[in-house]
């Protein structure tokens, strides 16, 4: 008599039978709460199909005239991206020294600036944008405000994350030599942290490229906001052809820095 041998392991089994389990009872229990019935997009897939091949489909080019202002728009979005990324990113930096244990001349002080970080970077750019869109108004400067508050929190959080991996005795040899704070970043952190630095910001430009496309429809410029004042105005297959032009930026930005991420991380 042969003896069965199984291809997984029975608590194994046991573990994602009770792991697809919870996923399930959760689904049930969330269209419950939401009100959702999976039913009903089944039964009004047509409509959903016919709204698509007929506005949006085939996607159509705008006015002669107003092909300048949707490349323009495009660029100010990369702009806003790069811009407010970089920022962040030298700010995250000076702040990310007093937000690790291991480097902050002011250790105790350390988990106050990464709570922070964390605070802000639980607030989503959305969010950001409509509060600062009342104040503000619609504007670039709105959107560059809004991604440079998350990007900046999120950076903090990964710098910090970065630092707390340099070799310690590298860190405490210039402590014992009578190194200063400055001597001790120079000559510790940057060398050791730097790759990790750029390919953090490298992801953080990806991101953003995506978020400011978002923030932009709230009023904070952009591709966005010509995107969103098609959509108003019912014209969705030149929307359709903006979004393409996205899609399309947000891939070539996707490969570039991939690319250079790979080069970095070698």
């Amino acid at each position: 008599m042969t003896r069965k041998i199984p291809l997984i392991a029975r608590d194994l089994k046991r573990l994602y039978t009770g792991f697809l389990l919870v996923i399930l009872g959760l689904f049930i229990l969330s269209t419950v709460l939401t009100g959702f019935v999976p039913s009903t997009l089944i039964a009004n897939g047509d409509a959903i199909v016919e709204f698509i091949t007929q506005d949006f489909l085939p996607p159509a080019l705008p006015r002669a005239s107003s092909i300048p202002g949707i490349f323009s728009s495009i660029l100010v979005t990369l702009a806003l991206a790069m811009s407010a990324t970089t920022i962040a990113a030298i700010l995250a930096f000076f702040v990310s020294l007093f937000g690790s244990e291991r480097v902050s001349p002011f250790p105790k002080f350390a988990k106050v600036v990464r709570g922070f970080a964390t605070f802000l970077r639980n607030i989503p750019a959305l969010v950001w944008a409509f509060i600062l869109f009342s104040s503000l108004g619609i504007g670039t400067g709105v959107g560059f405000i809004a991604l440079c508050i998350t990007s900046f929190a999120f950076m903090v959080r990964a710098f910090v994350e970065t630092m707390e991996d340099v070799s310690e005795d590298c860190v405490e040899s210039l402590q014992a030599v009578g190194a200063t704070f400055p001597q001790r970043v120079s000559q510790a952190i940057l060398p050791s942290c730097l790759n990790g630095f750029l390919s953090w910001f490298l992801y953080c430009v990806e991101v953003n490229i995506r978020a400011s496309t978002i923030v932009g429809m709230v009023g904070g410029g952009g591709v966005g906001l010509t995107l969103f004042s098609y959509i108003k105005s019912f014209r969705y297959d030149i929307a359709l052809t903006i979004i393409l032009l996205i899609a399309a930026m947000v891939i070539v930005v996707d490969r570039i820095t991939g690319r250079l991420r790979k080069e970095i991380l070698k």
